[in-house]
């Protein structure tokens, strides 16, 4: 007589995923943070301005990315506003996700070093130093990439449609006052801040990529102000302004002349209150806030 085996009942719950899927949560977040913060504190200068110049030219491509996306022939119908702002937001994010999973150094996010300071595990001088080589290393791979995206004459495509977009975004940048970059560039640099506390919490690529993504998309679609995708914008508006050929301005129905707030010393009018709103809400605001959560008792 045959003996029929034994059925097994499947678990009553899933098995518990290994720990090194798990995502992390604050508070272990919170010491990557500042583990992180510490060893690009300690980065020699070359390394460090040499991922900073990577990190500014990957800004350039995402704010290339968004111009492009977000251009239409000239005289033809575009997307509506909010779709357009999305779709804008949405391709910018490839710029951080370059850095956050490339590794490279940016202005922006390096405002998080606050954290392991106000720990005690860096000097006030050494963040310094970093934010200044980075700013640095920043500015040149932004503006670089903007002479070579000149050069390439990818303005003209769209029968010059995405170098008068180019115009417009730089023009609208241009005419805001000190106070008004300064409150757009805070709450800029909240978010971008909120994309890399978020990807602190990943265990793979993808999960880093996830993090960034909708952040940095709102930060774009609400018209916020990053200090070193302006130094991409700006520089290139003013080229496009100061090089073009008349079968551009032809192209286009526009002069030089309709920009008047595009040019090289207004982005340093507006690099100034860009840059410090972007220290205060991602600085002060994100890593201050969340020190103050998670780490005051952990100074060292």
């Amino acid at each position: 007589m045959t003996t029929l085996p034994t059925l097994v009942p499947p678990p009553a719950t899933s098995p518990v995923p290994p720990a090194s899927s798990i995502a992390l949560d604050p508070h272990q977040m919170a010491r990557r943070a500042v583990t992180v913060g510490v060893g690009k504190a300690h980065e020699s200068v070359l390394t460090t301005f040499v991922l900073a110049v990577l990190a500014g030219a990957f800004i350039g491509f995402g704010a290339m990315f968004a111009t492009v996306a977000s251009s239409t022939v000239p005289g033809a119908a575009g997307l509506p506003y909010g779709v357009s702002k999305v779709l804008m937001g949405l391709a910018f994010s490839v710029g951080l996700i370059l850095v956050v999973v490339g590794g490279a150094q940016l202005f922006t996010s390096n405002v998080l070093l606050v954290m392991a300071w106000a720990c005690g595990r860096v000097s006030g001088p050494a963040v310094l130093r970093n934010w200044a080589v980075v700013y640095a290393g920043n500015f040149a791979g932004a503006v670089g990439t903007a002479g070579l995206v000149l050069l390439s004459h990818e303005y003209r495509s769209a029968a010059g449609g995405v170098g008068l977009n180019a115009l417009r975004i730089a023009d609208g940048k241009g005419e805001l006052g000190f106070v008004q970059a300064l409150v757009l560039g805070i709450l800029c640099n909240m978010l971008v801040c909120l994309a890399v506390w978020l990807s602190y919490s990943a265990r793979t690529t993808a999960d880093r990529v996830a993090a960034v993504v909708l952040p940095v998309a709102a930060f774009v679609a609400g018209g916020f102000e990053h200090s070193v995708a302006n130094m991409y914008y700006l520089p290139l508006a003013a080229l496009i302004k100061s090089t073009a050929p008349a079968s551009f301005w032809a192209s286009t129905g526009t002069t030089p002349g309709e920009f008047t707030h595009v040019g090289w010393p207004i982005f340093f009018e507006n690099l100034v209150p860009v840059t410090i709103g972007n220290i205060l809400g991602g600085g002060l605001i994100i890593g201050g806030l969340y020190w103050l959560a998670y780490l005051r008792e952990n100074r060292t």
